[in-house]
């Protein structure tokens, strides 16, 4: 149980990027350095950790068992973020990441921790709640419903391909973003 709490309060605390640009502390241009740096540095952690090199005992104790010959679920979440925060503008990219940071975690904690294919109605229901209510901020109501569905949809459901399970780090923040900017582009909005 406490790495379950472990791992969910390490993913919150991926709402300090968003946070300091909204807190005015940094610049968009600073957050997607940031981000990128992030990126990177996760790259190389996860190539020397699968070559076998180095042993970081932090990064050992977040790694799942399903993990440990693919790339770990906190180097998709800093690439998922990441990818988020550098390709889509604030409001866009904001809400997407805090579905990540926030709404993943939450889910998380309502879940028994055995791989499921899809979630419980109950925590799906959640996830949905918190990701539209973060997206409410930021987007027009059909771009925060859209992108609230689809990040309930990447939490919720865990297709397995080949072994490898797709992990949501990598869908909620990127799916959601690109829902929401589809959406505002070219969906008319309801009156």
């Amino acid at each position: 149980m406490h790495q379950v709490v472990t791992r969910r309060i390490v993913h919150m605390t991926g709402t300090i990027v968003p946070a300091s640009y909204l807190l005015e502390i940094l610049t968009w241009q600073q957050v997607r350095y940031l981000l990128l740096a992030g990126i990177l540095l996760a790259l190389l952690i996860e190539s020397i950790r699968l070559i076998g090199k180095v042993e970081l005992p932090f990064i050992r104790r977040m790694i799942r068992s399903y993990e440990e010959r693919y790339l770990a679920g906190y180097a998709l979440y800093i690439i998922g973020g990441g990818i988020t925060g550098i390709v889509f503008e604030p409001a866009i990219a904001i809400p997407a990441i805090l579905m990540l940071t926030i709404g993943d975690p939450i889910s998380g904690l309502l879940s028994d921790e055995k791989l499921r294919k899809v979630k419980r109605p109950h925590v799906l229901l959640v996830m949905f709640i918190i990701c539209l209510a973060l997206a409410w901020w930021f987007v027009p109501p059909e771009a925060a419903v859209a992108a609230a569905f689809v990040a309930t949809l990447a939490d919720g459901v865990k297709p397995v391909i080949k072994g490898y399970v797709i992990d949501d780090n990598l869908t909620i923040p990127i799916g959601a973003a690109v829902v929401a900017y589809l959406v505002i582009e070219f969906v008319p909005p309801v009156v």
